[in-house]
């Protein structure tokens, strides 16, 4: 990994830099090296990390995929190989339409798929892709509508197929930012914190709550949580037409216990030990698989 960031730093200083202007830091090295930061977080191998740090310089036409292959493997090299190959695929057959054309789309994420050997090439470009959103905000406006209308069309989902919740929400959170700005704008200003906080704010609340199941003796549970995006915040008042004021679960928290019945218990110690919406009422539905669900429906 170490001798992939060498290669990769030296041949992004060497190189001229006009062809990537619209990198927010003006370096492929350092977008590589956050890629990295992407797939190491999914607990990737060491060839999906190195690929990552050098495929912008293949891909900048610095280096061969053939000197790749011989300095640092066949492997490293052939996912370098499959990336390539999906952005050439997506770059070419995206369809220029609004958000509401799904067969297209869906046509074109069924052809990425299938052309995929390795599911760490998908990954690799969908790490990629999430840098390059992050990267455009100080690109010319129609860079920044084309990257995030693959993303939000092909990428976003294509993560959420793969099970990457995390990522997902993020692209379509930056996709949405560019897409529709003046509503993004409008939620982002309603919101009274920031993502960060409201992500905090979570994991307190499960923490709390992991710890109140141990102490009660419930002996087997899972607590997680999330904090509502603005995409999905805007979605959400589009199909129930409502306004701002009228989404109350931005923040929400799923407990799941073995048993219907200790789900109900769980339920009141959470009632007693905290407030509920003063316009909803707190139902809580048995799964076939003896667990529950408890949400907030407005009266």
């Amino acid at each position: 990994m170490v001798e992939a960031c060498r290669l990769a730093e030296r041949l992004d200083r060497e190189s001229e830099r006009p062809h990537r202007a619209w990198l927010a830091d003006g370096s492929s090295f350092r977008m590589g090296l956050e890629m990295a930061d992407i797939l190491g977080e999914l607990k990737l191998d060491q060839a999906v990390l190195e690929a990552a740090v050098l495929y912008r310089a293949v891909r900048e036409g610095l280096i061969g995929l053939e000197a790749v292959g011989k300095q640092f493997g066949r492997e490293v090299a052939g996912l370098i190989d499959g990336v390539l190959q999906m952005a050439a695929i997506s770059a070419t057959q995206l369809p220029s339409h609004d958000m509401g054309q799904h067969d297209q789309q869906d046509n074109l994420r069924k052809m990425l798929v299938n052309m995929i050997d390795d599911v760490r090439v998908a990954l690799i470009k969908i790490a990629e892709r999430t840098c390059a959103l992050r990267q455009v905000r100080d690109a010319p406006r129609e860079k920044q509508l084309r990257v995030a209308r693959e993303v939000f069309d092909i990428y976003a989902p294509l993560a959420h197929r793969l099970g990457i919740g995390h990522l997902k929400w993020e692209l379509e959170d930056l996709s949405f930012r560019y897409l529709h700005e003046d509503d993004y704008k409008a939620i982002a200003r309603q919101l009274a914190e920031k993502r960060l906080d409201r992500d905090r704010y979570i994991a307190e609340v499960v923490d709390a709550l992991k710890g109140m199941l141990e102490a009660q003796g419930i002996p087997r549970y899972d607590v997680d949580g999330r904090a509502k995006h603005i995409y999905s915040i805007w979605r959400k008042m589009k199909r129930k037409r409502i306004d701002f004021s009228q989404v109350h679960d931005i923040r929400a928290v799923r407990i799941l216990v073995p048993e219907v019945a200790d789900c109900y218990t769980v339920l009141g110690w959470c009632i007693r030990a905290g407030t509920t919406c003063p316009t909803s009422s707190t139902t809580t539905s048995p799964t076939p698989r003896g667990t529950a669900t408890s949400r907030c429906i407005p009266r």
